[in-house]
């Protein structure tokens, strides 16, 4: 009996490290990338970058955007401090000239980097990172990328709209919407619809969120507390007659006593402000998807 339960219990570790296991890398399995003097390579990543090493002091860059890394041959030259003497850094084409190392919220890529001549008319400038070049890390399971939110949030949009929504104010010819709460793990997603019945186009200043007091006796005793979406699926700023945009969330919670204010502010000089409360019963029914 104890031999069949200790051959059980090494099958399931060996299933389980199977499983969750990353592959080892090795230098002569990784992916080529070409670079060449004088050219920027820039690598795009299909979520935010977390990080970006490069092995030898041949490679330089930055991060000009969040999902791009900017990547060159460095400049400077190789100074012999003893001697005193400059020796430009010479390359031959196809040597290694270092590798490329990028994380980003669920995966690490990593790139040899083989030097070209400028000759070289097919030098790449710039690439995506492919899924088959993707390693997944080991993250927290209640940590979702931008790209799992962004999946998350289109699931929702492609269902149908309620037409019963939580929450509707209306005011100035304009309709604030709140469709449904979903909850995803310790992430809560609010699916909200703008509708302008106005000849009007609306420009978007700014949409803020909020815990605010129920009741507010005096203004110097009102606690507002203002809240970030971690992520929306669309940053549009203008629409002429409907809007539909999901706001992720991380979760939180709030007294009976407050509710969140959620207020829509136009450009400029307009008038046209719409504000809509949400109580936390609201949060608590959020469906599951």
């Amino acid at each position: 009996m104890k031999t069949i339960l200790y051959s059980l219990l090494l099958f399931t570790a060996q299933f389980l490290t199977a499983q969750t296991a990353t592959k080892e890398q090795i230098i002569s399995d990784l992916p080529e990338i070409e670079i060449t003097e004088g050219i920027n390579l820039h690598i795009i990543s299909p979520e935010p970058i977390q990080y970006v090493d490069l092995s030898t002091q041949k490679l330089t860059g930055d991060l000009p955007t969040t999902n791009i890394a900017r990547i060159k041959i460095t400049d400077n030259p190789d100074i012999n401090q003893k001697e005193k003497i400059i020796k430009p850094v010479v390359f031959s084409s196809g040597d290694t000239v270092g590798i490329i190392t990028v994380v980003g919220q669920s995966f690490i890529a990593q790139y040899k980097a083989v030097y070209r001549n400028f000759e070289n008319l097919n030098t790449v400038t710039n690439i995506h990172i492919q899924p088959e070049h993707m390693q997944p890390i080991e993250l927290d399971k209640m940590v979702f990328s931008n790209l799992e939110l962004g999946k998350f949030a289109m699931d929702i949009i492609r269902k149908k709209s309620e037409e019963h929504p939580i929450r509707e104010e209306k005011n100035l010819k304009l309709n604030i919407q709140l469709n449904n709460v979903y909850v995803m793990s310790d992430y809560i997603f609010l699916d909200m619809t703008f509708k302008n019945n106005s000849n009007l186009s609306y420009d978007i200043e700014d949409l803020k969120f909020s815990i605010e007091d129920k009741k507010i006796y005096k203004a110097t005793n009102n606690q507002s507390i203002e809240m970030t979406p971690i992520f929306q699926l669309n940053p549009q700023k203008y629409f002429r007659k409907n809007f539909r945009n999901i706001y992720v969330f991380k979760k939180f919670t709030f007294p009976n006593s407050k509710v969140m204010l959620i207020r829509l502010i136009e450009e400029q000089l307009s008038g046209r402000t719409i504000e809509m409360k949400v109580n936390y019963s609201d949060i608590l029914k959020a469906d599951t998807f």
